[in-house]
């Protein structure tokens, strides 16, 4: 049996969830979607300027962990860019 996910601090909602590329229709269009983990770790690491180990204790995980997450943000938003996907935030 897999161990439980951890709760993690996420100190952030946004406001806007969805988005598209231009002439994009939001019902038929394919879209990544983003954790709010995900969400909170970019927004400390880009926006806040921490390095990986104070965003990491914010968030209340190891430094491993956040670089996981931090890994798996990027690549869900370079796939959106580069295939033109939509990219959605799930609560």
């Amino acid at each position: 049996m897999a161990r439980p996910k951890k709760r993690r601090r996420v100190s952030f909602s946004p406001s806007v969830t969805l988005f598209l590329p231009y002439g994009k229709s939001r019902f038929l269009h394919e879209a990544v979607a983003l954790s709010l983990e995900e969400v909170e770790a970019i927004r400390l690491k880009n926006i806040k300027k921490l390095d990986q180990v104070q965003a990491a204790k914010v968030m209340h995980t190891s430094q491993s962990t956040f670089q996981r997450i931090l890994a798996s943000a990027y690549q869900k938003i370079a796939r959106g860019l580069i295939y033109g996907l939509g990219i959605r935030i799930k609560s």
